[in-house]
This record gives C-alpha cells, structure tokens and sequence, in this order.
C-alpha cells in the first residue's frame, strides 16, 4: 500500500508551482557555477525557506553527479518531534512539485530491524521541514535517474548514540552507488533564538558571529566528531543540524573510504549589526572522496 508523504510546505516555505520552482532550482545551480564531480558522496546544506537559503544551497547540490548514485540516505534533525533516537519515515513516497522520490522500504526493514530506530508517523513527518527542503533539489539534479531516498530523522541524541548510529550507517558509505544528504542551517542569532554570542574583537555582530560559524566549519572539515562536539559544549552555537552533522562524521570515521568534508559556501539571512537584529546563517559543504 502507498503512503505518501505530502509536499507540506510547498506554497509557504518554496514555491508549489512546477515550473516555476523548477527555473528557479535550475538558476541557482547555474549561479553556483560548480564543476559536477562523482567523487562528490554527501552534502551538508541548509533547511530554510528558499527564499533564504535556497542560492546558498545550490553550493552543495550543484556539485552531485548523479549517474551513479541509486540511493540518497537524509539526515535531517527534529524541530517539533522529541526523541533522543532516530526515527525512520513511514511513507512509500516523498512528493515534491517536480517529481516525487520513492523511498527506499529494503533499507528501511534493514535499519528497522537493528532495534536501534523508531517510526515516525505521517504527521511527525510532514510537519517536519528539515528533510523537505533537500528535496526539490534532490529531485531537480536526479531529473531522470531511477534514485530511491532513505529519510532519517534525527533526535536529540547523546555523544554516545551519535557515535553508535554513526557506526551502524558507516558501511553504506562503502558503497559508491549511496549519497548522503545532510540538513542543517548555521548560527540562529539574536533574543527570538536566546542566544547573543557577541565577540568584540571581531567588530560589528555580523563578523563575530561568521567568526564562530567558521570556527565550527572549519571543526567540520577535520571530521573530528568530538572536537565538534567540545565545541558545541564550548559556545552553544545554534547549529540546528548538530545531531546530524555528527552523526555523519561519525560515519565518515568508521568507513573504510576516505572522505573529506569542504564548504563552499556561507551566508547569513541578514547582518546583525546591533542587539535587536537577528539573523540565520546558512552553509553549504560538499563531502568528497580524498584521494
């Protein structure tokens, strides 16, 4: 029987015109201007609405080859839902207004039968934008390929489950024909976020929050999951993706391929200058196989 996840948040967060939608995809990842490279397995990329973050994501999936690739595993964090596990959809079928992507149900009993993930139920899933806005981009750059997704939804996980689920998912990067997308905006800044970090020595707020965020990236790019984590332990960043992101590295250290994480792009909604500004910021990273 088909269970489909509906596009919940075409119409308010991106556009639910098809072609519409699908120019403005196709545009960004022109912009982008990015060389596709099949070394390329996995991407970090942001989850706002598009309008936001929607450029600053082309950074990441303007840099997928897709000929090879029959499997796309998301890691998305959890916004409204609690768990400290991670949960696997229910659907058969993800929508978007340019295609739908059929999900993955094999790799799915295969995870399901670990005992180590819940179910998340449809609502828990359409209410949840981190994963749905990697698809419309997913689904524009695999226009024409036969690829299945692997959706996961991430807790509120400790360091331990972080690296337990790491270990557990590591072995799919092994394989050349998986791609991994991973969800997560930057630093949320400002007293709606109740977080203010302000470092001086950097100037206007701006700088000294991009300072931080790119203390964090570049944390990322080691692939060292528990400086990450004393980092987030050190300053608090708003790192949405947290979970995810480490999770990944967590795979990326447990895998016998070699992978190493780049960003390419970093952006901020808007430039906090005094106290009552806020802002988001927004990065994208591409995950690539190290020679």
């Amino acid at each position: 029987m088909e269970t489909i996840r509906r596009a919940s948040h075409a119409g308010s967060w991106y556009t639910d015109n098809p072609q519409k939608l699908a120019e403005e995809l196709d545009g960004w990842i022109r912009a982008a201007g990015l060389p596709k490279s099949s070394d390329v397995r996995g991407v970090i990329a942001p989850h706002a609405g598009y309008s936001y973050s929607g450029r600053a994501a082309a950074y990441a999936f303007g840099n997928i080859d897709p000929t090879n690739i029959t499997r796309v595993f998301l890691l998305g964090p959890s916004h409204h839902y609690y768990t400290t596990k991670c949960a696997l959809s229910t659907a058969t079928v993800y929508q978007t207004p340019i295609g739908d992507l059929p999900i993955d149900l094999e790799v799915i009993e295969e995870l399901k039968a670990t005992g180590k993930f819940e179910s998340m139920n449809i609502r828990v899933d359409e209410t949840e934008h981190s994963m749905e806005m990697h698809l419309p981009y997913l689904s524009k750059v695999f226009e024409g390929y036969p690829v299945k997704i692997v959706p996961i939804l991430v807790g509120a996980l400790s360091a331990e489950n972080e690296a337990m689920y790491g270990k557990l998912l590591a072995k799919y990067i092994d394989d050349p024909h998986n791609f991994f997308s991973v969800s997560s905006d930057f630093c949320h800044w400002g007293s709606r976020f109740n977080y203010m970090h302000y470092d001086k020595k950097y100037g206007a707020i701006h700088k000294s929050i991009e300072a931080l965020d790119k203390m964090g990236m570049d944390i990322i790019e080691t692939g060292d999951a528990d400086a990450f984590k004393q980092y987030l332990l050190e300053y608090d960043n708003t790192i949405c993706g947290r979970h995810p992101i480490s999770v990944f590295l967590h795979m990326l250290r447990n895998s016998s391929t070699k992978i190493k994480i780049k960003f390419l792009r970093y952006e901020q909604s808007s430039q906090c200058k005094t106290t009552r500004d806020s802002s988001v910021s927004y990065a994208s990273a591409a995950a690539k196989v190290d020679a």
